[in-house]
């Protein structure tokens, strides 16, 4: 493990960037550490036993981080150990502790004058949302403060000046303060209890863990497994950053804590630096979709859907798994054809790694059985907390103190600090959505463009979520886009299902009532079955208000959660993209600050590298592969591997060997076989074979011309 660590060490400067600049001063230090401590212990009170009201429990949320950002950040890094800077950031922490205050004490006041505001309420929820305005710029720049100003005045201003679809005759000033500050629908309303609640015990389960030396059980085991494989190294990223990713939720975080490690590795293995760089960015990417955390995708989605985060996560494995199959394929095609030598690794073998660390493995487990078992995920997370200091005392290296405890305590809230303040405000843009219907004539939109095309909907939304990914952070550009653009995407692929079953004829006979009032002549079209067109052009006739009373009767309860759960999957995957794609692609940057190489090319190589990110989300799309049955799971998952791993040797032009374009254009056959939606089984296994075949001639052609 020397090694690692003179990797590690030589690797930081050049990822200084990546960090957000902290206060030193030791008073400062002394008071963040004890403060995030209460923050910590606060927010398990009200998770566990805890009972108070959830507004006065988000506008503490906001304030306690607001707090603890504070005291870190300063409002520019040439102020950062400034007393001047640090005497007005006192007075904005007196400020935030006064808004909490004001919710508590006057909230009943207000009611008692039939909302209507007095000069206390119209400083307080001004202030509330200035403090968030700058607390979100210390921490994550300019791009969202200015979201929220436009959405802001959109309400109170200008929405009333512009024609046409997007026109808003608007609210009062105090209508949009009080909606924003004292309901439950603004910067303290569902964004904010998902924050306080889900986002932050798991992130305090991840620090417990890192803390407990998890994190270095994760990268010993990920070398012990797969080093030894052709091109191993690279493997070891897939895999880490897999593991690591599952209760990081950072992919940026994911990149630095892996990448000192295995990129090095596979520079030393051969593999070209651009490529090394290029797989970790994507690998650290794929974390984000690995359940159980997801980036706190899965709590949102949960909170949107209404469908509980056990079947999120169970549903979502599937697809990850699926990702980092296809980043490992590209890493063995890479390997074989640049001839990457095996690399002595001075890691520890399998059977040593769990020897020393399978105490690591209890608290996952324990959250896997408390969720199974039906119990809440704060009260599971909580749980496995203290599973984590159980089990950490069956070692005899990582036993934590409690000095361990209170570090992790610690490190827990000033990680959950950005996150915390960045969903508070990303609720005020929610409001507005909601508030105006802007949510609904942006699906409107998205369905009129793409003329009922489901492929180009999908599309649509990436392009969407490229542009807001260059300014939002994943969780905050999935928040946005799958308020916006869900209902649209839903809609088309419900629709689609249920033209399905109109065109084979099996459609329920009380679905089959809302058709005779729209056209009584085909009931007995609807019996006998028609052609898709033509189903196609019998839904269209039916009027909006008694399409969801369709679907319901069509489709039935079950059903109609998974399409809503693959929409919002879809767009929660794609709004990965903009980690790995240029222009702007903070992971690959900080993969390319380890590796040495140039930021853009590096971008270029991880959105190759990353080509899962777009073609997992169509076999969402057009698949069952979220919700289907056993079986349809089981050949999709097959199939699905094999066509993944022929889609990488034709964009590589290798499989174990050079392909010519002959080879590549009949591969090209076998991968479109293996992977189109609906295809019937013959055809899957005939591209099975055909892929076999070409794998089967390169691996002996590779091993004749290596003898």
């Amino acid at each position: 493990m020397n090694t690692s660590t003179s990797q590690t060490e030589t690797s930081q400067p050049d990822l200084q960037e990546f960090e957000t600049a902290h206060r030193s001063q030791t008073g400062v230090t002394r008071f963040v550490f004890a403060f995030s401590i209460f923050l910590a212990v606060a927010h398990i009170y009200i998770n566990t036993i805890g009972t108070l009201p959830e507004l006065w429990v988000s506008a503490f949320h906001f304030s306690g981080f607001g707090i603890l950002c504070a005291l870190l950040i300063p409002a520019h890094p040439s102020l950062l150990n400034s007393k001047t800077a640090l005497l007005i950031d006192t007075l904005l922490i007196i400020a935030l502790a006064g808004i909490t205050l004001y919710v508590v004490f006057f909230e009943d006041a207000l009611y008692a004058r039939g909302v209507t505001f007095n000069t206390g309420d119209w400083i307080a929820s001004s202030v509330a949302i200035l403090l968030a305005l700058e607390l979100i710029r210390r921490t994550s720049g300019w791009f969202i403060p200015t979201l929220i100003l436009v959405a802001l005045t959109y309400v109170v201003l200008w929405g009333q000046w512009i024609g046409g679809t997007f026109s808003f005759p608007g609210l009062s000033l105090e209508t949009l303060l009080y909606r924003s500050y004292f309901s439950t629908d603004g910067m303290f309303g569902s964004i904010s209890r998902i924050s306080w609640s889900f986002v932050f015990m798991f992130i305090l389960f991840g620090a417990f863990l890192v803390k407990s030396g998890a994190g270095d059980f994760i990268i010993d085991l990920s070398r012990s497994l797969a080093s030894k494989m052709i091109g191993g190294p690279g493997f070891v990223a897939v895999l880490g950053s897999g593991l690591m990713g599952s209760v990081s939720g950072s992919s940026v975080a994911n990149t630095v804590s892996t990448g000192v490690i295995t990129i090095p590795l596979m520079r030393k293995a051969g593999f070209p630096a651009r490529f090394s760089a290029g797989i970790e960015a994507a690998a650290s990417t794929g974390g984000q979709l690995m359940p159980p955390v997801m980036g706190a995708g899965a709590f949102i989605m949960a909170s949107y859907t209404q469908v509980s985060y056990v079947t999120i996560i169970s549903v979502a494995a599937i697809p990850a798994l699926l990702y980092f199959l296809s980043v490992g394929f590209f890493v063995r095609v890479e390997a074989k054809r640049s001839k990457v030598i095996a690399v002595e690794d001075d890691g520890p073998t399998v059977k040593d790694v769990f020897k020393s660390g399978w105490h690591h493995i209890v608290p996952l487990a324990v959250l896997v059985t408390l969720l199974v078992q039906g119990f809440t995920p704060t009260y599971a997370a909580g749980i496995s907390i203290l599973a984590v200091i159980f089990s950490s005392w069956l070692s005899k290296a990582h036993r934590m103190s409690f000095t361990d405890i209170l570090d992790a305590m610690a490190q827990g809230a000033k990680n959950m600090s950005t996150t915390a303040v960045l969903l508070v405000g990303i609720g005020l843009v929610v409001n507005v959505i909601s508030t105006t219907g802007v949510g609904n004539t942006f699906s409107l939109m998205i369905t009129g463009w793409a003329d009922g095309s489901l492929i180009f909907t999908i599309v649509l939304i990436a392009l969407a979520s490229l542009i807001l990914g260059m300014g939002l952070p994943v969780t905050a550009s999935y928040i946005v886009l799958g308020t916006l653009s869900a209902p649209a995407l839903y809609n088309l692929i419900a629709e689609s299902q249920l033209i399905e079953i109109m065109a084979s004829g099996a459609l329920p006979e009380t679905a089959k009532a809302v058709f005779m009032l729209v056209d009584p002549a085909s009931l007995s079209k609807l019996a006998s079955g028609m052609s898709p067109d033509e189903a196609a052009l019998l839904l269209s006739q039916v009027p909006s208000d008694f399409k969801g009373m369709l679907l319901d009767q069509s489709l039935g309860a079950e059903t109609i959660a998974m399409i809503l759960v693959t929409a919002h999957m879809i767009i929660f995957w794609l709004s990965q993209d903009s980690n790995v794609t240029p222009p702007v692609c903070l992971t690959a940057f900080a993969a390319a600050a380890i590796a040495k190489t140039p930021p853009m090319r590096t971008g270029l190589t991880a959105w190759k590298l990353a080509k899962g990110l777009y073609l997992i989300p169509l076999l969402m799309a057009y698949t069952p592969l979220i919700g289907g049955s056993f079986e349809e799971m089981v050949r999709l998952t097959i199939f699905g591997i094999i066509g993944l791993y022929a889609f990488v040797a034709v964009m590589e032009g290798y499989l174990e060997d050079e392909l010519n374009l002959v080879s590549r254009g009949l591969l090209l056959i076998a991968t479109i076989a293996l992977l189109w939606p609906g295809i019937e089984l013959i055809w899957q296994m005939a591209g099975a074979v055909l892929f076999f075949a070409f794998f089967m001639k390169g691996f002996k052609s590779y091993a004749k011309a290596s003898t």
